[in-house]
C-alpha cells in the first residue's frame, strides 16, 4: 500500500508517483549530458520528449513556433522552435493575440543564422517578465563564413536567395579586405536586425579568448573585438567561462569532476572579465578574485 503525503503546492503526492518521476528526471539528465541533439535523428522517445515540452509550455504561455522540422533553420536545434509570447492565464488562454509577425521572425533568422557559428542563430528561450533571454553561438569568423556561404551557394544550384547581390570577384589585396568588410557588414547586419526585434539590450559574451583560433585561422569572433564596433549599441558583458573544449574532458573521465580544473593561465585565455560598474557597484564582491 503507498502513502500519500502533502505537496509543496498544498496538494498530495503519491510517493510511489514521485519516486518513479524522480527516477525519470534523473534518466532524462543522463541522456542529455550524454548524447548530442541532431533534428534530423530524431526516435520515439525524442518525439515524446518534444511533446511534452510543448505541452508544459502551454500551461503558463502563448507561443508561436519556428518550423526546423529537418534541421534546415539549424540542425542543433530543436524542429519545433518555441517562440514564448506572454505569460497566459485561464482566462485569456482562448483571447489570443500574437505580439510577433512570425513570418518576419521566421525572415529574419533565416538571413541572421550566417553570422554566428554552426548557425546557432540568436533564439529566445526564457521569458522573464516580458523580457527575453537568449541564447546563441558566438560570431563566426571569416573562415567559417566564407566556407559556408560557399557550401550554400554551391548546393543550391549557383544561387543562394538570402545573399541576392552579384560581386565581382576582387583582384587586389584592398579589394579583398573591402569585400570581406562588405560581407560582415551584410550578415552581421541581419543579426542586429534580428536582436533588435526581439529587444535584446545586453549581450552577455561567455568566451575565455577574443577570437578562438584553429590551424591557424580566426574561427569565431566576439561582438567585444568586432573592429566595425557593430555591436556598440549594446551593452556588453565580458564574463569568462569555460567552453566545449574543457567538457570534453569531463566526458573523456567517463563524468566524473573530481581533480577537473580549468587552467586559467592557458596562452589563449585573454578575455578580460568586463561588466558595467552600474550591475556591480552593490554586490560587496571582489571581481578580481575572478575565474
Amino acid at each position: 500500500m503507498m502513502a500519500a503525503s502533502p505537496s509543496a503546492a498544498g496538494g498530495f503526492t503519491i510517493s510511489g508517483l514521485s519516486v518513479r518521476k524522480s527516477e525519470e528526471i534523473a534518466d532524462l539528465i543522463d541522456l542529455f549530458s550524454k548524447t548530442q541533439y541532431r533534428a534530423k535523428e530524431v526516435t520515439p522517445r525524442v518525439e515524446m520528449m518534444e511533446k511534452r515540452c510543448l505541452e508544459l509550455f502551454a500551461r503558463d504561455y502563448k507561443y508561436s513556433i519556428i518550423s526546423n522540422s529537418n534541421g534546415e533553420v539549424c540542425g542543433h536545434y530543436p524542429r519545433q522552435i518555441v517562440f514564448l509570447e506572454y505569460e497566459s492565464t485561464e482566462v485569456d488562454r482562448d483571447r489570443f493575440e500574437s505580439t510577433v509577425q512570425i513570418a518576419k521572425l521566421q525572415d529574419l533568422v533565416n538571413r541572421s543564422k550566417m553570422a554566428r557559428c554552426r548557425g546557432r542563430f540568436v533564439c529566445p528561450v526564457i521569458l522573464y517578465n516580458g523580457k527575453h533571454i537568449c541564447r546563441s553561438a558566438t560570431l563566426a569568423g571569416w573562415g567559417e563564413l566564407y566556407g559556408r556561404t560557399g557550401y550554400n551557394y554551391i548546393f543550391s544550384g549557383g544561387s543562394d536567395d538570402t545573399w541576392t547581390e552579384s560581386e565581382e570577384v576582387p583582384e587586389d589585396e584592398g579589394a579583398v579586405r573591402n569585400g570581406e568588410s562588405q560581407l560582415f557588414d551584410k550578415v552581421r547586419g541581419h543579426d542586429i536586425k534580428l536582436l533588435r526585434y526581439l529587444s535584446v539590450r545586453y549581450i552577455c559574451d561567455l568566451m575565455v579568448e577574443n577570437k578562438k583560433v584553429k590551424f591557424g585561422l580566426n574561427v569565431t569572433s566576439s561582438e567585444k573585438v568586432d573592429k566595425a564596433q557593430r555591436y556598440a549599441d549594446f551593452t556588453l558583458l565580458s564574463v569568462p567561462y569555460p567552453g566545449c573544449e574543457f567538457f570534453k574532458d569531463y566526458k573523456d573521465k567517463d563524468y566524473t569532476a573530481e581533480g577537473l580544473v580549468f587552467n586559467w593561465n592557458q596562452d589563449y585565455v585573454d578575455a578580460p572579465l568586463t561588466i558595467p560598474v552600474r550591475f556591480t557597484q552593490n554586490l560587496n564582491i571582489d571581481w578580481t578574485q575572478y575565474q
